[in-house]
């Protein structure tokens, strides 16, 4: 018996997989990192959506999550851990925010290259 053990730990310990993907980890976040999920405010891809509308004095009003597709990593790490008038600060690791950067850039693949190429076209 112990040296089956002995032949088949090697093999064990070198097949060893993640439970979950990259992607997955960065979309699990995304939809819920710290109990508030980035998609009500960004939208499901990161483009930005209406939070919520109101009146005020001046008329009709929307307060609207801001754009995130074409943000770099560095722009995201430092939003999500400076404070904001609405956005609540997540507490995330680098790590956490690669992940979720890692994995907008992965779902917004077509956009970001449809907007790299018309802006070098210009």
């Amino acid at each position: 018996m112990r040296r089956l053990w002995m032949l088949l730990l090697p093999l064990l310990l070198w097949g060893q997989e993640d439970f979950i993907s990259h992607y997955e980890y960065g979309e699990m976040l995304y939809a819920n990192p710290r109990g508030v999920s980035c998609s009500q405010c960004h939208g499901k891809s990161g483009e930005g959506q209406i939070i919520v509308e109101f009146r005020d004095i001046h008329g009709k009003q929307a307060l609207k999550g801001s754009d995130i597709r074409k943000d770099s990593l560095d722009d995201m790490i430092k939003s999500v851990n400076n404070y904001h008038k609405i956005m609540p600060r997540y507490y995330l690791t680098d790590e956490e925010v690669k992940a979720i950067y890692d994995y907008l850039q992965k779902k917004n693949e077509v956009y970001l290259e449809e907007f790299t190429e018309s802006n070098t076209t210009q």
